[in-house]
């Protein structure tokens, strides 16, 4: 294959769920193509069976889908490529570059040890011995004794590695199965791959990913499937690019064990992916001209170079990427807010049965819940008192402001009084007043008036502005729940969420 644009790769492992490290690789080899016309390839490196599934394999491929950085090529699967990387284990073996090595890691251990080496690695044991292949024996790539290889990185410089540090590294396991870097040179290779970038984790392998590929280069390894043919050439080594390390709130790497780092449960809390790509931007990269840090995929794409990425690690800010999901959440228009929440409104990620959620309701309280989520997995608890018969009391929240308020019957009694006058004026605004009513004949702040009233009629102590939602929840409705609240009160006891207190009391339907 010839490319004149540049060819990027993404290749994770589908051993878990996808990472945002992983997201964030993603989205800077997709940057650099989207901005050169370059093509933006994804392999799946699949040739651990032991630790892959395929539903990691689909949980890649739609975690891609929600960024929006759907490949340009691909998926490849390194699982039905081992024929190809045969051929390379046999030229690089026919050519001198491998040895085989019967070596256990114990018996390296220990002939170190007796020499004094202090240093793990291999001794060269096997080197010289002849061993032929097969027998359970590892080939090994023979590494120079001396010298340097260095891998030029766009983001850190020239990094030095002495090759008298590196030792003889296995290329081929006692199995036959390539190892990580041989296979992923000769992907490379065959791709036409014109720029690695990836994380900063895979640097020690680069320089023996370089010598690979000098070796193949050297034997005529091709794109087409060559080996040796006439005016044939191994293309250049590509651009490395090796990016910062994601760390915590405590500057340590992120730990899949102890932090959050699945895209999916992202995109399963309700973060837009819009807002996600925006925040991964920013993790080791910013953009020119202290532009603000809100900015859409077409911008970042405009204003994306490799050398601006910073090699200082980036720390993964939950709180930070929370408040920007807000920002963008509240630039929706209240059409767009409606469509958005939609999946968490209906079917099974819904409180309420299908048949009880009205879109009408919904839209006339969006604007004001648009102002108060910063995920969309928030929506529901803020309205799900509209959908269900009875509110979902928040215990907490019981018995702060109906069992341990001696005011809170005499509130609700006011309010049942003051609100039943309204039947034909039922307007946030009205029921403000006749609250603030309320309040004054209690000798109670507004505030505090409100908080028996609020968790009567929607179970929380934390929801949409009360009036507004008094408006909406109808006359019917919120009567019924204060009457219901009240008898509760002044029995001593709490709604379901507590039976075994709940009073001889029947309260309205």
């Amino acid at each position: 294959m010839t490319h004149n644009s540049p060819r990027v790769r993404f290749a994770p492992s589908p051993t878990g769920y996808f990472h945002v490290g992983s997201a964030r690789t993603a989205l800077f080899n997709w940057l650099v193509a989207r901005r050169t016309g370059g093509t933006f390839v994804l392999r799946i490196e699949d040739t651990d069976a032991e630790r892959n599934r395929e539903e990691w394999v689909d949980g890649i491929l739609s975690a891609l889908h929600w960024l929006g950085m759907d490949p340009d090529e691909g998926p490849y699967r390194q699982s039905l490529r081992i024929d190809r990387y045969h051929q390379a284990i046999d030229a690089l073996w026919d050519a001198g570059a491998l040895f085989a090595c019967g070596c256990t890691h114990d018996e390296v251990t220990a002939r170190n040890k007796a020499a004094g080496i202090l240093t793990p690695g291999y001794d060269g044991h096997c080197r010289s011995l002849g061993l032929p292949r097969g027998e359970g024996r590892a080939l090994r790539f023979i590494t120079p004794d001396d010298g340097v290889t260095t891998v030029p990185d766009v983001i850190r410089g020239d990094v030095e590695f002495p090759c008298s540090a590196m030792d003889d590294f296995v290329a081929v396991k006692g199995s036959g199965a390539p190892l990580f870097v041989l296979a992923n040179v000769v992907d490379d290779i065959d791709m036409a791959i014109s720029h690695v970038i990836r994380g900063e984790d895979l640097l020690p392998t680069t320089p023996r990913c370089i010598l690979l590929w000098e070796a193949l280069a050297r034997i005529g390894w091709t794109t087409d499937g060559t080996v040796g043919a006439a005016g044939a050439a191994t293309p250049p080594l590509p651009v490395f690019a090796h990016l910062p390390m994601l760390v915590n709130e405590a500057r340590k790497k992120l730990s899949k064990r102890k932090d959050p780092v699945a895209v999916e449960s992202y995109r399963d809390k309700g973060f837009l992916p819009e807002a996600f790509v925006n925040y991964l931007g920013l993790l080791g990269w910013s953009p020119p001209n202290d532009e603000s840090e809100i900015f859409t995929a077409a911008q970042m794409t405009e204003w994306f170079a490799l050398d601006d990425v910073n090699h200082s690690p980036a720390f993964f800010d939950v709180a930070k990427l929370t408040h920007m999901n807000g920002e963008y959440i509240r630039a929706l228009s209240v059409d767009a807010f409606v469509e958005v929440c939609r999946p968490w409104l209906t079917g099974d990620a819904a409180p309420w049965p299908d048949e009880a959620f009205d879109e009408g309701v919904f839209t006339a309280m969006a604007p004001v819940i648009q102002e108060r989520v910063t995920v969309l997995g928030e929506v529901p608890a803020m309205v799900d008192f509209l959908f269900l018969d009875t509110p979902e009391f928040d215990p907490e929240a019981w018995a702060k402001a109906m069992a341990g308020d001696d005011g809170a019957l005499g509130i609700l009694e006011a309010a049942i009084e003051s609100y039943a006058a309204l039947a034909d004026d039922w307007t946030a605004a009205s029921l403000h007043a006749a609250t603030l009513a309320v309040a004054e004949s209690v000798e109670r702040k507004l505030g505090k008036a409100q908080a028996p009233i609020r968790i009567a009629v929607t179970g929380r102590r934390v929801g949409p502005p009360l009036f507004e939602a008094l408006e909406v929840l109808g006359p019917d409705r919120t009567l019924t729940r204060l009457r219901s609240a009240a008898k509760f009160v002044a029995a001593g006891g709490t709604p379901d969420f507590a039976p075994d207190v709940t009073p001889d009391v029947t309260p309205d339907a």
